[in-house]
Protein backbone atom coordinates (compact mmCIF):
# COMPACT_ATOMS: atom_id res chain seq x y z
CA UNK A 1 0.00 0.00 0.00
CA UNK A 2 1.64 3.35 -1.14
CA UNK A 3 2.17 6.20 1.07
CA UNK A 4 -1.21 8.21 -0.09
CA UNK A 5 -3.63 4.96 0.42
CA UNK A 6 -2.30 4.93 3.88
CA UNK A 7 -4.92 7.72 4.71
CA UNK A 8 -8.44 8.04 3.50
CA UNK A 9 -9.89 12.09 3.49
CA UNK A 10 -13.12 12.89 3.06
CA UNK A 11 -16.15 15.78 3.54
CA UNK A 12 -19.33 14.99 4.46
CA UNK A 13 -22.02 16.53 7.14
CA UNK A 14 -19.54 19.75 7.30
CA UNK A 15 -16.73 17.76 8.41
CA UNK A 16 -13.05 17.51 7.37
CA UNK A 17 -12.17 13.96 8.35
CA UNK A 18 -8.67 11.99 8.20
CA UNK A 19 -8.86 8.38 8.70
CA UNK A 20 -5.30 6.63 9.11
CA UNK A 21 -5.67 3.06 8.02
CA UNK A 22 -3.17 1.28 9.73
CA UNK A 23 -3.55 2.99 13.31
CA UNK A 24 -7.09 3.29 13.27
CA UNK A 25 -6.95 6.66 14.28
CA UNK A 26 -9.75 9.16 13.12
CA UNK A 27 -8.76 13.05 13.09
CA UNK A 28 -11.18 16.01 12.44
CA UNK A 29 -9.07 18.82 10.90
CA UNK A 30 -8.93 22.14 9.62
CA UNK A 31 -9.24 22.99 5.86
CA UNK A 32 -5.80 24.05 5.47
CA UNK A 33 -4.32 20.57 6.87
CA UNK A 34 -7.19 18.32 4.99
CA UNK A 35 -5.76 20.68 1.49
CA UNK A 36 -2.14 20.04 2.64
CA UNK A 37 -2.67 16.37 2.92
CA UNK A 38 -3.05 16.25 -1.16
CA UNK A 39 0.55 17.30 -1.18
CA UNK A 40 1.86 16.55 1.89
CA UNK A 41 4.24 12.89 1.18
CA UNK A 42 4.99 14.68 -3.19
CA UNK A 43 5.99 18.01 -2.14
CA UNK A 44 8.13 19.77 -0.46
CA UNK A 45 6.86 22.45 2.08
CA UNK A 46 8.15 24.94 -0.16
CA UNK A 47 6.19 23.69 -3.14
CA UNK A 48 3.37 23.69 -0.89
CA UNK A 49 3.27 26.99 -0.08
CA UNK A 50 3.35 28.19 -3.45
CA UNK A 51 0.58 26.14 -4.82
CA UNK A 52 -1.57 27.30 -1.14
CA UNK A 53 -0.71 30.93 -1.11
CA UNK A 54 -3.55 32.56 -2.74
CA UNK A 55 -6.01 30.36 -0.28
CA UNK A 56 -4.07 30.53 3.30
CA UNK A 57 -1.51 32.64 4.66
CA UNK A 58 2.37 31.36 4.92
CA UNK A 59 2.56 31.30 8.65
CA UNK A 60 -1.14 29.01 8.65
CA UNK A 61 0.42 26.64 6.31
CA UNK A 62 3.49 26.50 8.11
CA UNK A 63 1.71 25.62 11.26
CA UNK A 64 -0.87 23.22 9.98
CA UNK A 65 2.12 21.00 8.36
CA UNK A 66 4.20 20.79 11.15
CA UNK A 67 0.89 19.77 13.08
CA UNK A 68 0.91 16.91 10.45
CA UNK A 69 4.78 16.11 11.27
CA UNK A 70 3.96 15.52 14.33
CA UNK A 71 0.74 13.17 14.33
CA UNK A 72 2.88 11.08 11.31
CA UNK A 73 5.57 10.87 14.13
CA UNK A 74 3.24 9.84 16.95
CA UNK A 75 1.78 6.94 14.05
CA UNK A 76 -1.73 8.97 14.03
CA UNK A 77 -1.00 9.60 10.48
CA UNK A 78 0.51 7.32 7.44
CA UNK A 79 1.43 4.27 9.70
CA UNK A 80 3.21 1.26 9.43
CA UNK A 81 1.56 -1.51 7.50
CA UNK A 82 1.23 -4.00 9.25
CA UNK A 83 3.09 -7.48 9.54
CA UNK A 84 0.61 -10.20 8.31
CA UNK A 85 2.59 -13.29 8.89
CA UNK A 86 2.19 -12.93 12.53
CA UNK A 87 -1.36 -13.62 12.11
CA UNK A 88 -2.95 -16.77 13.64
CA UNK A 89 -6.80 -17.03 13.66
CA UNK A 90 -8.62 -19.41 15.61
CA UNK A 91 -5.76 -21.99 15.88
CA UNK A 92 -7.62 -24.11 18.27
CA UNK A 93 -10.97 -24.06 15.75
CA UNK A 94 -13.60 -22.47 18.71
CA UNK A 95 -16.99 -21.89 17.99
CA UNK A 96 -18.59 -19.31 19.78
CA UNK A 97 -21.78 -18.57 17.92
CA UNK A 98 -24.74 -20.48 16.23
CA UNK A 99 -27.19 -20.15 13.77
CA UNK A 100 -29.99 -23.08 14.60
CA UNK A 101 -32.05 -23.70 11.54
CA UNK A 102 -35.27 -24.82 14.00
CA UNK A 103 -37.51 -24.78 10.58
CA UNK A 104 -37.29 -25.08 6.73
CA UNK A 105 -40.74 -23.55 6.19
CA UNK A 106 -42.07 -20.45 5.81
CA UNK A 107 -45.14 -18.71 6.19
CA UNK A 108 -44.28 -15.69 3.88
CA UNK A 109 -43.38 -16.10 0.25
CA UNK A 110 -40.76 -13.44 0.23
CA UNK A 111 -39.51 -12.77 -3.55
CA UNK A 112 -35.67 -11.60 -2.86
CA UNK A 113 -35.49 -14.66 0.39
CA UNK A 114 -32.23 -16.43 -0.07
CA UNK A 115 -34.12 -19.68 1.82
CA UNK A 116 -35.69 -20.19 -1.81
CA UNK A 117 -39.42 -18.98 0.56
CA UNK A 118 -37.81 -21.01 3.58
CA UNK A 119 -37.03 -24.40 2.18
CA UNK A 120 -33.38 -23.92 1.67
CA UNK A 121 -33.30 -25.69 -2.15
CA UNK A 122 -34.56 -28.51 0.06
CA UNK A 123 -37.45 -30.62 2.10
CA UNK A 124 -39.67 -28.19 4.72
CA UNK A 125 -38.52 -29.55 7.94
CA UNK A 126 -38.92 -28.26 11.52
CA UNK A 127 -35.70 -29.81 13.27
CA UNK A 128 -36.96 -32.48 16.04
CA UNK A 129 -35.63 -31.85 19.92
CA UNK A 130 -33.28 -34.43 20.02
CA UNK A 131 -31.43 -32.94 17.01
CA UNK A 132 -31.10 -29.28 18.33
CA UNK A 133 -29.99 -30.82 21.77
CA UNK A 134 -27.14 -32.21 20.24
CA UNK A 135 -26.23 -28.95 18.63
CA UNK A 136 -26.13 -27.03 21.73
CA UNK A 137 -24.19 -29.90 23.45
CA UNK A 138 -22.27 -29.65 19.79
CA UNK A 139 -21.33 -25.99 20.74
CA UNK A 140 -20.95 -26.44 24.28
CA UNK A 141 -18.00 -28.79 23.30
CA UNK A 142 -16.16 -26.85 20.33
CA UNK A 143 -16.15 -23.86 22.24
CA UNK A 144 -13.45 -24.40 24.08
CA UNK A 145 -12.83 -22.07 27.04
CA UNK A 146 -14.97 -19.15 25.77
CA UNK A 147 -17.82 -19.21 28.33
CA UNK A 148 -20.50 -16.51 26.50
CA UNK A 149 -22.34 -18.64 23.12
CA UNK A 150 -24.49 -17.01 20.74
CA UNK A 151 -27.40 -19.19 19.45
CA UNK A 152 -29.97 -17.20 17.46
CA UNK A 153 -32.83 -19.26 16.36
CA UNK A 154 -33.36 -18.75 12.29
CA UNK A 155 -35.53 -20.16 9.51
CA UNK A 156 -37.76 -20.34 7.42
CA UNK A 157 -40.06 -18.90 10.09
CA UNK A 158 -38.57 -19.70 13.65
CA UNK A 159 -42.37 -19.52 15.52
CA UNK A 160 -43.75 -22.54 13.27
CA UNK A 161 -41.28 -24.90 15.75
CA UNK A 162 -42.34 -22.57 18.68
CA UNK A 163 -42.83 -25.68 21.31
CA UNK A 164 -39.34 -26.80 20.46
CA UNK A 165 -37.74 -23.60 20.51
CA UNK A 166 -38.56 -23.08 23.90
CA UNK A 167 -37.66 -26.78 24.81
CA UNK A 168 -34.07 -26.11 23.53
CA UNK A 169 -33.92 -22.69 25.70
CA UNK A 170 -34.81 -25.09 29.07
CA UNK A 171 -32.16 -27.48 27.77
CA UNK A 172 -29.86 -24.88 27.39
CA UNK A 173 -30.04 -23.75 30.90
CA UNK A 174 -29.71 -27.25 32.31
CA UNK A 175 -26.56 -27.79 30.30
CA UNK A 176 -25.19 -24.30 30.98
CA UNK A 177 -23.96 -25.28 34.49
CA UNK A 178 -22.49 -28.63 33.10
CA UNK A 179 -20.28 -27.18 30.85
CA UNK A 180 -19.92 -23.90 32.48
CA UNK A 181 -21.08 -22.20 29.52
CA UNK A 182 -23.81 -19.30 29.44
CA UNK A 183 -26.48 -19.10 26.18
CA UNK A 184 -27.35 -15.76 24.76
CA UNK A 185 -30.24 -16.63 22.57
CA UNK A 186 -31.97 -14.80 19.99
CA UNK A 187 -34.46 -14.92 17.57
CA UNK A 188 -35.57 -13.63 14.20
CA UNK A 189 -38.90 -13.74 13.42
CA UNK A 190 -41.69 -12.36 10.56
CA UNK A 191 -43.63 -12.08 13.40
CA UNK A 192 -47.11 -13.32 11.67
CA UNK A 193 -47.30 -16.09 14.36
CA UNK A 194 -46.88 -13.16 17.21
CA UNK A 195 -49.35 -13.72 19.89
CA UNK A 196 -49.54 -12.61 23.86
CA UNK A 197 -48.37 -15.82 24.96
CA UNK A 198 -45.17 -15.70 21.90
CA UNK A 199 -44.56 -12.27 22.75
CA UNK A 200 -44.07 -12.78 26.91
CA UNK A 201 -41.99 -15.95 26.41
CA UNK A 202 -39.48 -14.25 24.12
CA UNK A 203 -39.27 -11.41 25.97
CA UNK A 204 -38.58 -12.65 29.16
CA UNK A 205 -35.95 -15.35 27.48
CA UNK A 206 -33.95 -13.95 24.77
CA UNK A 207 -31.41 -11.49 24.85
CA UNK A 208 -31.98 -10.17 21.62
CA UNK A 209 -34.90 -10.25 18.91
CA UNK A 210 -34.85 -9.34 14.75
CA UNK A 211 -38.39 -8.37 13.59
CA UNK A 212 -38.20 -8.40 9.61
CA UNK A 213 -40.36 -6.20 7.75
CA UNK A 214 -39.22 -3.73 5.10
CA UNK A 215 -40.67 -0.17 5.33
CA UNK A 216 -43.66 1.15 3.75
CA UNK A 217 -46.86 -1.02 3.46
CA UNK A 218 -46.52 -0.08 -0.30
CA UNK A 219 -42.62 -1.25 -0.38
CA UNK A 220 -43.15 -4.03 2.09
CA UNK A 221 -45.96 -5.60 0.31
CA UNK A 222 -44.04 -5.75 -3.04
CA UNK A 223 -41.75 -7.78 -1.86
CA UNK A 224 -43.06 -9.53 1.18
CA UNK A 225 -46.47 -11.57 0.83
CA UNK A 226 -48.79 -14.23 2.79
CA UNK A 227 -49.06 -17.68 0.79
CA UNK A 228 -52.28 -16.67 -0.50
CA UNK A 229 -50.15 -14.11 -2.32
CA UNK A 230 -51.42 -10.60 0.02
CA UNK A 231 -49.18 -8.34 1.52
CA UNK A 232 -47.95 -8.83 5.26
CA UNK A 233 -47.60 -5.14 6.26
CA UNK A 234 -51.08 -4.98 7.49
CA UNK A 235 -50.92 -8.63 9.65
CA UNK A 236 -47.47 -7.68 11.12
CA UNK A 237 -47.21 -4.35 11.89
CA UNK A 238 -49.41 -4.19 14.95
CA UNK A 239 -48.43 -7.44 15.55
CA UNK A 240 -44.60 -6.37 15.86
CA UNK A 241 -45.60 -3.11 17.53
CA UNK A 242 -47.17 -4.49 20.23
CA UNK A 243 -43.99 -6.72 20.63
CA UNK A 244 -41.52 -3.58 20.57
CA UNK A 245 -43.72 -1.54 23.22
CA UNK A 246 -43.40 -4.81 25.49
CA UNK A 247 -39.68 -5.18 25.05
CA UNK A 248 -38.86 -2.66 27.26
CA UNK A 249 -35.24 -1.77 27.25
CA UNK A 250 -34.18 -5.23 25.98
CA UNK A 251 -32.61 -5.77 22.47
CA UNK A 252 -33.74 -5.58 19.16
CA UNK A 253 -33.93 -5.02 15.79
CA UNK A 254 -36.37 -4.08 13.14
CA UNK A 255 -34.55 -5.56 9.71
CA UNK A 256 -35.72 -4.17 6.41
CA UNK A 257 -34.63 -5.16 3.05
CA UNK A 258 -34.27 -2.42 0.46
CA UNK A 259 -34.09 -3.23 -3.63
CA UNK A 260 -34.40 -1.05 -6.28
CA UNK A 261 -38.26 -0.89 -5.49
CA UNK A 262 -37.32 1.50 -2.63
CA UNK A 263 -33.93 3.29 -3.65
CA UNK A 264 -35.27 5.93 -1.37
CA UNK A 265 -34.77 3.78 1.62
CA UNK A 266 -34.30 6.33 4.39
CA UNK A 267 -38.11 6.76 4.07
CA UNK A 268 -38.48 3.35 4.79
CA UNK A 269 -36.04 3.86 8.13
CA UNK A 270 -38.36 6.99 8.68
CA UNK A 271 -41.43 5.38 8.59
CA UNK A 272 -40.02 2.83 11.17
CA UNK A 273 -39.06 5.58 13.43
CA UNK A 274 -42.74 7.17 13.36
CA UNK A 275 -44.49 4.28 14.02
CA UNK A 276 -42.08 4.08 17.80
CA UNK A 277 -39.22 1.80 16.54
CA UNK A 278 -35.89 3.31 17.99
CA UNK A 279 -33.54 0.44 16.67
CA UNK A 280 -33.52 -0.16 12.96
CA UNK A 281 -31.77 -1.97 10.39
CA UNK A 282 -32.06 -2.04 6.36
CA UNK A 283 -29.83 -4.02 4.42
CA UNK A 284 -28.72 -3.73 0.91
CA UNK A 285 -30.67 -7.35 -1.33
CA UNK A 286 -28.46 -9.50 -2.72
CA UNK A 287 -29.59 -11.52 -5.86
CA UNK A 288 -29.13 -12.37 -9.48
CA UNK A 289 -28.48 -9.01 -11.43
CA UNK A 290 -31.43 -11.12 -13.77
CA UNK A 291 -34.51 -9.98 -10.84
CA UNK A 292 -36.22 -7.31 -11.57
CA UNK A 293 -35.21 -6.09 -8.14
CA UNK A 294 -31.62 -6.27 -7.88
CA UNK A 295 -29.21 -3.48 -7.25
CA UNK A 296 -27.00 -2.84 -10.34
CA UNK A 297 -23.97 -0.56 -10.80
CA UNK A 298 -26.72 2.02 -12.46
CA UNK A 299 -28.15 2.30 -9.14
CA UNK A 300 -24.72 3.48 -6.96
CA UNK A 301 -24.72 6.72 -7.49
CA UNK A 302 -28.39 7.03 -6.14
CA UNK A 303 -27.68 4.60 -3.39
CA UNK A 304 -24.55 6.39 -2.06
CA UNK A 305 -26.78 9.53 -2.08
CA UNK A 306 -29.31 8.56 -0.20
CA UNK A 307 -26.61 7.34 2.43
CA UNK A 308 -25.54 10.65 2.77
CA UNK A 309 -29.03 11.94 2.74
CA UNK A 310 -30.04 9.84 5.37
CA UNK A 311 -27.46 10.67 7.65
CA UNK A 312 -27.81 14.35 8.23
CA UNK A 313 -31.52 13.60 9.32
CA UNK A 314 -29.90 11.30 11.48
CA UNK A 315 -27.65 14.16 12.74
CA UNK A 316 -30.69 16.08 13.42
CA UNK A 317 -32.68 13.02 15.06
CA UNK A 318 -29.80 11.84 16.88
CA UNK A 319 -29.43 15.30 18.88
CA UNK A 320 -33.27 15.09 20.13
CA UNK A 321 -33.31 11.30 20.59
CA UNK A 322 -30.31 9.30 21.73
CA UNK A 323 -32.13 6.50 21.75
CA UNK A 324 -32.55 6.09 17.86
CA UNK A 325 -29.69 3.78 15.79
CA UNK A 326 -29.63 2.90 12.69
CA UNK A 327 -27.21 -0.32 12.54
CA UNK A 328 -25.35 0.69 9.44
CA UNK A 329 -24.55 4.22 11.23
CA UNK A 330 -22.99 2.61 14.22
CA UNK A 331 -19.05 2.16 14.81
CA UNK A 332 -16.33 1.51 17.08
CA UNK A 333 -13.81 3.90 16.33
CA UNK A 334 -11.81 2.33 19.45
CA UNK A 335 -11.30 -0.32 16.45
CA UNK A 336 -12.23 -2.77 19.16
CA UNK A 337 -10.82 -6.81 18.61
CA UNK A 338 -7.68 -7.60 17.75
CA UNK A 339 -6.38 -7.23 14.11
CA UNK A 340 -6.82 -11.13 13.23
CA UNK A 341 -10.34 -10.53 14.14
CA UNK A 342 -10.72 -7.43 12.23
CA UNK A 343 -9.15 -8.69 9.54
CA UNK A 344 -11.54 -11.85 9.09
CA UNK A 345 -14.88 -10.33 10.35
CA UNK A 346 -17.62 -12.58 10.69
CA UNK A 347 -15.90 -15.66 11.14
CA UNK A 348 -18.51 -17.69 9.29
CA UNK A 349 -16.86 -20.82 8.72
CA UNK A 350 -14.70 -21.14 11.53
CA UNK A 351 -15.68 -19.17 14.57
CA UNK A 352 -19.92 -19.09 13.15
CA UNK A 353 -21.89 -21.85 11.85
CA UNK A 354 -25.14 -22.78 10.74
CA UNK A 355 -26.96 -26.22 11.61
CA UNK A 356 -29.89 -27.37 9.86
CA UNK A 357 -32.71 -29.28 11.13
CA UNK A 358 -30.89 -32.55 10.11
CA UNK A 359 -28.03 -31.26 11.79
CA UNK A 360 -25.80 -30.60 8.82
CA UNK A 361 -23.19 -27.86 9.64
CA UNK A 362 -22.71 -25.06 6.70
CA UNK A 363 -20.57 -21.79 7.01
CA UNK A 364 -23.44 -19.77 7.93
CA UNK A 365 -27.04 -19.44 7.31
CA UNK A 366 -26.62 -17.73 3.36
CA UNK A 367 -24.23 -20.94 2.57
CA UNK A 368 -26.94 -23.56 3.75
CA UNK A 369 -28.57 -25.69 0.70
CA UNK A 370 -24.89 -25.51 -1.04
CA UNK A 371 -23.50 -28.99 -0.67
CA UNK A 372 -19.85 -28.14 -1.51
CA UNK A 373 -19.97 -25.84 1.55
CA UNK A 374 -20.69 -28.39 3.96
CA UNK A 375 -18.26 -28.52 6.60
CA UNK A 376 -20.23 -31.92 8.48
CA UNK A 377 -22.47 -32.44 10.97
CA UNK A 378 -23.23 -32.36 14.97
CA UNK A 379 -23.18 -35.68 15.13
CA UNK A 380 -19.43 -36.67 13.39
CA UNK A 381 -18.32 -33.08 13.80
CA UNK A 382 -16.39 -30.90 11.32
CA UNK A 383 -15.25 -33.02 8.38
CA UNK A 384 -14.40 -30.75 5.80
CA UNK A 385 -11.47 -29.21 7.41
CA UNK A 386 -10.07 -28.26 4.05
CA UNK A 387 -13.18 -25.78 3.26
CA UNK A 388 -13.12 -24.77 6.68
CA UNK A 389 -9.81 -23.43 6.62
CA UNK A 390 -10.76 -21.78 3.15
CA UNK A 391 -12.93 -19.51 5.30
CA UNK A 392 -10.33 -19.11 7.96
CA UNK A 393 -7.71 -18.13 5.64
CA UNK A 394 -10.42 -15.38 3.51
CA UNK A 395 -9.07 -12.22 5.24
CA UNK A 396 -8.53 -9.28 3.54
CA UNK A 397 -4.82 -9.51 3.28
CA UNK A 398 -5.61 -12.92 1.05
CA UNK A 399 -8.22 -10.09 -0.84
CA UNK A 400 -6.25 -8.97 -4.06
CA UNK A 401 -9.48 -6.31 -4.12
CA UNK A 402 -8.53 -5.35 -0.03
CA UNK A 403 -4.78 -4.65 -0.72
CA UNK A 404 -5.36 -0.82 -1.60
CA UNK A 405 -8.85 -0.04 0.70
CA UNK A 406 -8.59 2.01 3.08
CA UNK A 407 -11.86 0.40 4.85
CA UNK A 408 -10.70 -2.82 5.24
CA UNK A 409 -10.35 -3.06 8.85
CA UNK A 410 -13.72 -1.76 9.04
CA UNK A 411 -15.50 -3.96 6.88
CA UNK A 412 -13.19 -6.75 7.09
CA UNK A 413 -13.48 -7.58 3.16
CA UNK A 414 -17.41 -8.54 3.49
CA UNK A 415 -19.34 -10.71 2.91
CA UNK A 416 -18.55 -14.43 2.46
CA UNK A 417 -21.91 -15.23 0.88
CA UNK A 418 -22.13 -12.31 -1.15
CA UNK A 419 -18.68 -12.72 -2.57
CA UNK A 420 -19.38 -16.40 -3.71
CA UNK A 421 -22.74 -15.39 -5.55
CA UNK A 422 -22.03 -12.48 -7.17
CA UNK A 423 -18.35 -14.01 -8.08
CA UNK A 424 -18.41 -17.15 -7.24
CA UNK A 425 -15.14 -16.98 -5.11
CA UNK A 426 -15.32 -16.09 -1.48
CA UNK A 427 -12.18 -13.68 -1.62
CA UNK A 428 -13.50 -11.95 -4.71
CA UNK A 429 -15.42 -9.39 -2.66
CA UNK A 430 -19.14 -8.11 -4.11
CA UNK A 431 -17.86 -4.63 -5.61
CA UNK A 432 -21.08 -2.96 -5.24
CA UNK A 433 -21.45 -4.35 -1.33
CA UNK A 434 -17.82 -2.74 -1.01
CA UNK A 435 -19.34 0.79 -2.57
CA UNK A 436 -22.40 0.98 -0.35
CA UNK A 437 -19.52 -0.31 2.94
CA UNK A 438 -17.17 2.39 2.25
CA UNK A 439 -20.16 5.34 1.54
CA UNK A 440 -21.88 4.01 5.50
CA UNK A 441 -18.54 3.74 7.37
CA UNK A 442 -18.37 7.72 5.91
CA UNK A 443 -21.26 8.49 6.92
CA UNK A 444 -20.71 7.01 10.44
CA UNK A 445 -17.78 8.78 11.50
CA UNK A 446 -19.37 12.13 9.86
CA UNK A 447 -22.18 11.61 12.44
CA UNK A 448 -19.81 10.90 15.31
CA UNK A 449 -17.60 13.85 14.60
CA UNK A 450 -21.11 15.90 14.33
CA UNK A 451 -22.45 14.29 17.53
Amino acid sequence: MDMKNRIHKFFLNNRYIVLDVYSGAVHVVDGIVYDILDYYKTDSLEEIKETLKEKYHISQIEEAYEEIKTLEKEGLLYSDEIDTNNINYNTDNVIKAMCLHVAHDCNLRCKYCFASQGDFKGQRLLMDLEVGKRALEFLCENSGKRRNLEVDFFGGEPLMNFEVVKELVSYGREIEKKYNKHFRFTITTNGVLLDEEKIDYINKNMDNVVLSIDGRREINDIMRKTITGKGSYDVILPKIKDFVDKRGDKDYYIRGTFTSYNLDFSKDALHFYEQGFKKISIEPVVTSPDMDYALKEEHLEEILSEYEKFSKEYIDIKKKDKEFLFFHFMIDLNQGPCLAKRSIGCGAGSEYIAVTPEGDIYPCHQFVGEKKFKLGDIFNGITNVEKREEFKKANVFNKEECHNCWAKFYCSGGCHANAYYTNKDILKPYKLGCEMEKKRIECAISILANL
